[in-house]
C-alpha cells in the first residue's frame, strides 16, 4: 500500500509542478490537492527513517499552491486595445465600400 502512495504522491506532486508552472490558473489546484493528500497518507504509512521523501513532497506541494496562488492574486491578465489596428480596420471598411460603389458604377 506504501509502494501505491508513493507513487501517487510522486505523480501528483510532478503534475503538480507542472501545472504550476504553466498558465492554468486555479486548475493547478487539483493535482495540488491530490498530491497532499497521497503525501499525507504516504507520511502516515512510512516508518521513521522513510519520512523523509514525504516531507520533501508535501514542501514541493506547498511551493507549488503558493506560487500558483501568488500568479492568480497578483498577476492581472489585461488586454489592451489596439488604436492602430481599430483605425486600421475602419479604413479597410471605407475602402472596401468605395471599391463596392466603384464596381456599381461601373455596371451601370
Amino acid at each position: 500500500m506504501r509502494k501505491l502512495f508513493l507513487f501517487l504522491a510522486c505523480f501528483f506532486s510532478a503534475l503538480a509542478l507542472v501545472f504550476a508552472l504553466m498558465p492554468m490558473d486555479t486548475i493547478a489546484f487539483l493535482p495540488i490537492g491530490l498530491a497532499f493528500v497521497f503525501c499525507l497518507l504516504l507520511l502516515k504509512k512510512s516508518t521513521g527513517n522513510q519520512k523523509r521523501l514525504p516531507q520533501i513532497l508535501l514542501f514541493i506541494c506547498a511551493l507549488s499552491s503558493v506560487f500558483v496562488l501568488g500568479k492568480t492574486l497578483l498577476i492581472k491578465d489585461e488586454v489592451e486595445k489596439d488604436a492602430q489596428f481599430e483605425q486600421q480596420k475602419i479604413e479597410t471598411k471605407q475602402e472596401a465600400k468605395q471599391e463596392l460603389e466603384n464596381l456599381e458604377k461601373d455596371l451601370e
